[in-house]
């Protein structure tokens, strides 16, 4: 009777590369358990016709295997790659958000500050006009004071006779304010005259722009007098005249002699010519429009 050995084959899925070794294992045991047998068996058996068929898990598995690495690590890195793309969507988004803020914020701060810029020189507009409007109150009210001070002077030292200087030995007011000057006093009123329409500067000192007190001294130096640069020094030197006895290049002053916040030069026919302010610059105007609070002679 012929010995004949079949071993089938069960194959199963494969599950991991441990499982797969184990089974390889199992298998080279029984291989070479039935080689034992065949040895010991009668000398005369029949040798082993049928061929053992063993599954071929090395090539198929390992194929199978490398594919499943090769995809698994390829879904890694293109998850890897989504989480990374999606960080770097939140990251643009978060600084365009707070570039927009900034953004904003800066718009906000440029209105507000130029807001406030435009109230302060509206401000600063009408703080002036209204110095401006005190300024010339002021000076009505001393021109008033002083014009009531003249008046009460005059009725007390004048008993009527007032009437024998009418042939007379002074000039009359008209007289005064229409004689045209002369010498020195003809190149001030020159100087002075030719200014108009400048700007006036705190400060100023020429040639197109000026200060009351710098227009006045640049007015005298060109006839070769020196004076000093400030309004209430220029005051206090030569004498005191009355302004019903003006002559052109009489210097006149607003406030008091010797503390006189303006001055101006007399230019003949009952006008000056002054650096009045910011608004009008240098002008020629009526002693009407704003009077003086007094006058001195240098020449």
């Amino acid at each position: 009777m012929s010995h004949t050995a079949h071993i089938p084959s069960h194959r199963k899925p494969r599950r991991s590369a441990s499982k797969l070794a184990l089974r390889a294992g199992v298998a080279g045991g029984v291989l070479g358990t039935i080689a034992v047998a065949g040895a010991a068996g009668p000398a005369n058996a029949e040798p082993v016709t049928e061929t053992i068929e063993m599954p071929t898990l090395g090539s198929l598995d390992a194929g199978n295997l490398a594919s499943a690495v090769a995809a698994s690590a390829e879904t890694s890195q293109q998850e890897a790659l989504d989480q990374s793309l999606q960080s770097l969507e939140r990251a643009a988004l978060e600084k365009a958000a707070k570039d927009a803020r900034k953004a904003k914020a800066e718009a906000d701060r440029k209105a507000e500050a130029e807001r406030a810029e435009k109230a302060r020189l509206k401000a600063e507009q009408e703080r002036k006009e209204a110095e401006e409007a005190a300024e010339r109150a002021s000076r009505s009210e001393e021109r008033a004071q002083l014009s009531t001070a003249s008046t009460t002077a005059t009725n007390s030292s004048d008993d009527g006779g007032s009437s024998s200087s009418d042939g007379g030995s002074g000039a009359s007011d008209d007289d005064s304010r229409t004689q045209a000057p002369s010498g020195s006093a003809a190149s001030i009123v020159d100087f002075a005259r030719a200014q108009v329409g400048d700007s006036y500067v705190t400060g100023g000192t020429g040639p197109n722009s000026w200060d009351c007190s710098g227009l006045v001294q640049a007015a005298y130096r060109a006839a070769g007098i020196d004076l000093p640069r400030i309004s209430y020094e220029q005051s206090s030197m030569g004498s005191s005249v009355s302004l019903d006895s003006l002559q052109p290049g009489d210097i006149l002053y607003w406030g008091s002699r010797s503390g006189s916040y303006h001055v101006a030069v007399y230019v003949g026919g009952g006008k000056y010519v002054g650096a009045q302010n910011s608004s009008t610059g240098v002008v020629e105007r009526s002693l009407d429009w704003d009077p003086p609070s007094g006058a001195v002679r240098i020449l």
